[in-house]
Parts: structure tokens; sequence; C-alpha cells
């Protein structure tokens, strides 16, 4: 992923306000990021746990959207996995992510989730700069898989914008 700027990044979101989008918490200094090894910009608001947020590269340029964080089952050992990188994780690794639709469907209150990486790592997952427990071995290359998850994120975002 190219490096992207605070105001493209709030330019970008397709399912909020540009009030909601002004007021949303960025992620900390952009210039420290990994941008080679990112396939997306994904964070969670530090003040609001149930907030996330995610934005891709697409033909059209940047898109963001913002996601609601369901409430984590407590009181049973799981292991879950995403469904943008296919990474399995145990415990809390993975959450249901909701985005709310863009235009009209979403301010009728329509929206399309995914289970999703809780920290919105994937691309970091992928590449093997952060551990996620037991991997399943594959034998595709990475650019295959980062194929496959951008494939998979670019399928959530089309649901969103449709």
């Amino acid at each position: 992923m190219l490096a992207i700027t605070e105001p493209a990044i709030r330019a970008s979101f397709v399912n909020v306000t540009q009030g909601e989008a002004k007021r949303m918490a960025l992620p900390g200094d952009l210039d420290t990021y990994p941008w080679e090894d990112l396939d997306f910009l994904g964070w969670r608001d530090p003040a609001a746990p149930q907030r996330a947020y995610l934005v891709a590269e697409t033909d059209d340029g940047p898109v963001g959207v913002a996601l609601r964080v369901a409430p984590q089952q407590t009181g049973r050992v799981r292991r879950s996995m995403c469904s943008f990188c296919l990474t399995t994780h145990t415990g809390d690794g993975v959450s249901l992510m909701t985005a709310r639709k863009a235009g009209r469907e979403g301010r009728q209150g329509n929206t399309v989730g995914a289970y999703v990486c809780s920290d919105l790592a994937c691309s970091l997952y992928l590449r093997g700069k952060k551990a996620a427990g037991r991997r399943i071995d594959e034998t595709i290359t990475l650019t295959e898989k980062i194929d496959r998850t951008t494939g998979h994120l670019a399928a959530f975002l089309r649901r969103v914008t449709e």
C-alpha cells in the first residue's frame, strides 16, 4: 500500500458523514507505518474499542469504511479464522465487524459483516511479521496469499458500497 495522508484518509470514508470522518480518531504517527507491508490500513479506536476503521486502495482511489466490533463472548476457548486473510486465532483474535452500507441503504440501517483479525493486522500475519499462534500450512506463495486477501477485502468493500 502507498502511504496515505490524514486528509486523504478522512476523505476516503464512504459510510460515514463528513462530520463523523472529521471527528474520528486516526492512528498515531502515520510516518512510522510499514506501508510496504500493508495491503490495507486498519486500526481500532483506542477511546472506543467497539469502533474500527479500514482504508484500502482501489482502482477508484482509497476507500475507507467505519466498522462496529461486536462484543466478544467469554467463557470458552475457541479458534476462529479471519475471513480476509484466513489466519486462525485463539480467543478473541477474530471479531465480527459490521459496516453500515454506503448511501441510502446505510441510512436505512443495512449493514454487512465479516469475521476479521481483531487488530486488523492481516497484512502482517500473512508476511510473518506478527505471530498469530499456529499457522495453517499452505502450498501457495506469499503473492497468492496477498492476492487472495485483497480479493476478499475487495468483495467486502463492494458489498458495503453497492
